[in-house]
């Protein structure tokens, strides 16, 4: 009878779980629904950022400009988020620590991609030189 009781204990919590995350996912897709309305900085689900001009609810499509002049119509579900102003400002300048850094040394050999210093070129005895075959 024990058994029992833990499966309809297990059975009651994933439905009440079930319950709740709908009602949190309709929630936040009636907050993005009022967020939507024309002016307002769009992200599409693939990624291209615009101004949203208007919304078409009879054909299910928007009128996105993601340049001066450009205006796109896409899907209504293609509309995955509104951007806000804060959000867009993003700083792209490299820092020193983003400098890139050699991985290993292969027997002397330099790194892929790692400039050889040249200067020592002559020193070198020519008959210790390798050939490019």
């Amino acid at each position: 009878m024990g058994q029992e009781v833990i499966l309809i204990v297990i059975v009651v919590a994933f439905a009440a779980f079930m319950f709740y995350n709908s009602r949190k996912r309709k929630k936040q897709q009636s907050e993005l629904v009022n967020k939507m309305v024309p002016g307002a900085k769009v992200m599409l689900s693939f990624g291209l950022y615009g101004t949203l001009l208007s919304v078409n609810d009879e054909k299910v499509t928007a009128d996105v400009e993601i340049a001066p002049g450009t205006i796109v119509t896409v899907h209504r579900q293609t509309l995955s988020r509104v951007v806000e102003d804060d959000a867009a400002v993003i700083d792209t300048t490299a820092t020193p620590d983003d400098e890139p850094k050699p991985v290993a040394e292969l027997n002397g050999e330099p790194v892929y991609g790692e400039r050889l210093d040249t200067t020592h070129v002559d020193d070198v005895d020519p008959s210790k030189r390798k050939t490019e075959d």
